[in-house]
């Protein structure tokens, strides 16, 4: 069976550069590489197939030779056996490996920063719309005061593992169906730090590690609102090998108030008011959030009618501004009248032509509702 043509399996053309020859075999090995499709067999001939074909084209010599003559000037550079000669880092793809061997077998052991940490804060109404600071006790893990994060007792230090030689990890070959690979694995005396303690430190039992609940100050701005989320930098977890700490997270639960709700940046309250005062009209108090406020009632207001305080709100957590309190009035009816207080209702309502419960009939308007049912 005739080989296909090397630039057609990677999908490129022959004008392609050695970045896009690259780039177009990563896209291929995430697809097609055995160990994402085990027991495929398609997949596998596929991957075999081209990495051939990145052997050629990603070396310039092969590439000149393979241009010149084809799959014949390929094989006269020593790799007509294809997939044979591949070494264990793919001509460089060391990154693609990672990908598939879980970074293999190459542990990072530079320094790592620390895990971020979130805290969960509740505050009042007010507290959200003026903000405030607070000190926020936080557990988390910091450097061993005692051994200074070593590991190790005073006095002593550790040292190279000899397992490993400080690497942290131990190199062994393995033969698979793409050829003879060097693979690593974490090194089980010193577990991958490449270090040996042999007197560990009282404190932190040689983590270097301790755990602590630190009180960590934190402004909290005007305006925010529940869920909102602020970042404290440099407050998380500590770093690993010298790496910078995490950062710290707080999330914020607005607690509900009595009186107002909150609308964007407004500000929502009701106030109760008199029939006499919506008819009368008249001039009441109001609570705000820094205090009272006087509102005018004209004659004739309604129920549900609202009034605007403007910037009496919630100021904008990004500094832009603030918002307004709406006033919403609601018409109490009384419940409990007075002889005097009901006769003068009823007065009131028949100078208005309404005949309300309580004022005697006359004798044809009697006769007219028994009929009417």
């Amino acid at each position: 069976m005739s080989k296909r043509d090397y630039y057609e399996v990677l999908g490129v053309t022959k004008q392609a550069t050695a970045d896009e020859i690259k780039k177009a075999f990563r896209k291929l090995a995430r697809q097609y590489h055995p160990d994402a499709n085990p027991g495929d067999k398609t997949a596998e001939a596929k991957f075999k197939e081209m990495a051939e074909a990145y052997e050629v084209l990603s070396d310039p010599e092969k590439r000149a030779g393979y241009d010149r003559f084809g799959h014949a000037g390929a094989d006269g550079q020593g790799f007509g056996s294809g997939f044979g000669g591949f070494n264990a880092d793919f001509g460089g793809l060391g990154d693609i490996f990672d990908m598939f061997f879980g970074a293999g077998g190459r542990q990072r052991r530079g320094p790592e920063r620390g895990a971020d940490l979130r805290i969960d804060v509740e505050i009042s109404f007010k507290e959200a719309a003026f903000g405030l600071e607070r000190d926020l006790k936080v557990p988390r893990t910091e450097e061993c005061g005692t051994c200074g994060g070593s590991g190790a007792a005073p006095g002593t230090s550790a040292n190279t593992c000899p397992t490993c030689n400080g690497q942290g990890q131990i190199q062994f070959a393995q033969s698979t169906p793409f050829g003879r690979m060097i693979q690593s694995r974490t090194c089980d005396r010193c577990h991958g730090t490449g270090k040996i303690i042999e007197k560990p430190c009282a404190t932190c039992h040689g983590a270097g590690q301790v755990r602590r609940n630190r009180s960590i100050h934190v402004k909290i701005p005007a305006g925010v609102d529940s869920g909102t989320r602020l970042r404290v930098s440099g407050e998380g977890e500590t770093g690993s090998r010298g790496g910078p700490r995490g950062d710290l997270y707080v999330y914020l639960y607005v607690k509900p108030h009595k009186i107002f709700t909150r609308e964007g940046n407004d500000v929502v309250c009701e106030v109760p008011v008199s029939f006499a005062q919506a008819a009368l009209g008249d001039e009441i108090e109001v609570p705000t959030l820094e205090g009272t406020a006087k509102v005018r009632v004209p004659e004739g207001t309604q129920h549900g009618t609202v009034f605007r305080l403007r910037g009496t709100g919630i100021p904008d957590v990004s500094g832009y501004g603030r918002g307004d309190q709406h006033v919403r009035v609601k018409v109490v009816t009384p419940t409990k009248l007075t002889d005097k207080q009901k006769e003068v209702l009823r007065e009131f309502a028949l100078l208005n032509g309404e005949k309300p419960a309580g004022v005697e009939k006359n004798l044809f308007e009697k006769v007219k509702d028994a009929f009417m049912g």
